[in-house]
């Protein structure tokens, strides 16, 4: 009984789920089934077997009929949907910016969070030459917390190009939004290309795989090159040819509303009689219903797929697993382990002019890890390194800061404070040092300029060091976030990314 209950499952009411990217470009294609595209590789594999296809006219006819209709009951309010219909003429000046500027904000970023970010850039660069008038420094100072720095850079750079090289004229098709604009990638290019100009091409993201992976019932790694060609042939099939825009969209907010990666509203789906995994849990419940009854397995279905080998059906070593229902697709290859680094960071602090207190910040390099933004004064530190040796290390390091020696010993030990970005664990062994004299720094070394407060939250200054920041000052009000290792070793601070700064601050 408990397998009739667990299979159930996949089909009641749930919670939902977020809009997961792949960065840079996330998605991709431009045609109908088995026709290429920028980016398809070249090859010519044989194609799949006709149950993970939609082959039949009618059922695309009605799927994107149920979809557009669901669309235009249920959308979301958002705020780059209120420009202007897709392809509009007039509003083709005014609509790009919003569709591009949101497409490459929500890349690995969920909605509630790029609302306001979107809103302000908006407000700050509301055409294409505002922009490329713009400095890079006020790009990253708008950006700061939303992650993925260098989104922002590529984008003032695509700015910058169409208005110097191009002319301020818009390249209009994916196939040329890909080639000319930096940072612009295949989904990006589709979704502007199909939204703001109503060019007739699919999108694949992440809430699209979801969608189409337990609409046609491909269990195959989702993350592989060879899946992802075949779904970006299943979106171009896909897509209405009068309304790509608003069909992209749709399909889209099916997976982020309805369709979403846990606990999915299977009930209020609007392509439900359409979905292979559902009709995939209703017969491994009518199976196990008869075998514990004692009635012989049913006759294989002729819908089903009975190609052995298929190149996207689960592998046979991962069976079916009936607590999952309709979850149990898409699947992917395990994540792989962030790499755990440890970072020595020393506020270093003076009395400013007017009694407040200052801190130094460093400019980071112009490419990698946090390009461009600023920092305090911070060093990798060696793994295993002991305490007192990360102290000496630190020492030397502000030494070509402040062109003195730095005692060791006065470095004070803060706590640590730890940081998740997607692929690094990376934990900040906080220092802080106080100055009584005035210092003249190098201008040979990278930029570098001294702060107040405010200054600092205004600066274009990464997460993790407003959480630095926020953890010199004093003691959160939530006293289990901290622990002690030892009586002398300081406190050991832990920051949720749900959790801004400013919430410790006292």
């Amino acid at each position: 009984m408990s397998q009739l209950r667990a299979a159930a499952g996949g089909l009641r009411r749930g919670g939902g789920g977020g809009r997961a990217v792949p960065p840079a470009g996330r998605r991709r294609k431009d045609a109908s089934v088995g026709v290429s595209s920028p980016g398809h590789r070249g090859r010519t594999p044989a194609p799949p077997p006709a149950p993970h296809l939609f082959s039949d006219p009618a059922e695309v006819g009605a799927l994107r009929g149920n979809l557009l209709a669901w669309y235009d009951r249920c959308k979301r309010d958002l705020p780059w949907r209120r420009v202007g219909g897709t392809g509009a003429p007039a509003l083709i000046p005014a609509l790009f910016p919003a569709v591009w500027v949101s497409e490459i904000m929500l890349q690995q970023t969920q909605v509630a969070t790029v609302i306001d970010y979107y809103n302000r850039w908006m407000q700050k660069w509301p055409t294409l030459q505002a922009l490329a008038q713009a400095s890079l420094e006020e790009v990253n100072e708008l950006w700061a917390g939303l992650g993925y720095y260098s989104r922002g850079k590529r984008l003032q750079e695509a700015a910058k190009k169409v208005v110097s090289e191009l002319a301020g004229r818009m390249p209009r098709t994916a196939e040329d939004l890909q080639k000319l604009l930096p940072g612009v990638g295949r989904y990006t290019a589709g979704a502007i290309a199909s939204i703001s100009y109503g060019q007739a091409t699919g999108v694949v993201d992440g809430n699209v795989i979801r969608v189409l992976c337990r609409l046609r019932c491909i269990g195959a790694d989702s993350s592989s090159p060879a899946v992802i060609d075949r779904l970006w042939d299943m979106a171009n099939a896909l897509v209405d040819r009068s309304r790509p825009g608003d069909f992209n969209q749709a399909l889209m907010e099916l997976g982020a509303t309805v369709c979403v990666p846990k606990a999915p509203l299977c009930g209020e789906c609007p392509v439900k009689q359409h979905c292979r995994a559902r009709c995939r849990v209703e017969k491994e419940l009518a199976f196990a219903s008869q075998k514990l009854f004692g009635n012989p397995p049913p006759v294989p279905d002729v819908e089903d797929c009975g190609v052995g080998d298929c190149p996207l059906c689960p592998p046979a070593t991962e069976p079916w697993d009936s607590s999952l229902g309709v979850t149990n697709f898409p699947r992917k290859a395990a994540k792989k382990q962030p790499r755990v680094e440890r970072t020595a960071t020393c506020v270093l602090e003076r009395r400013g002019c007017h009694g407040a207190p200052e801190y130094l910040i460093v400019q980071r390099p112009s490419s990698g890890l946090l390009a461009g933004l600023w920092e305090f004064p911070s060093l990798p530190l060696a793994q295993g390194l002991q305490e007192e040796k990360q102290r000496e290390v630190l020492a030397d390091h502000l030494q070509a800061w402040m062109g003195q020696p730095v005692v060791a010993g006065r470095l004070r030990f803060i706590g640590e404070v730890v940081h998740i970005f997607s692929h690094i664990h990376q934990t900040y062994v906080v220092y802080s040092l106080h100055l009584d004299g005035d210092v003249t720094l190098d201008p040979a070394l990278s930029p570098s300029r001294w702060v107040t407060e405010d200054e600092f939250h205004t600066s274009a200054v990464s997460t993790a060091m407003k959480k630095v920041l926020g953890g010199t000052w004093a003691f959160p009000p939530f006293p289990s976030l901290w622990s002690w290792a030892s009586p002398d070793s300081g406190p050991q601070l832990e920051f949720s990314s749900g959790l801004s700064c400013a919430s410790f601050r006292c």
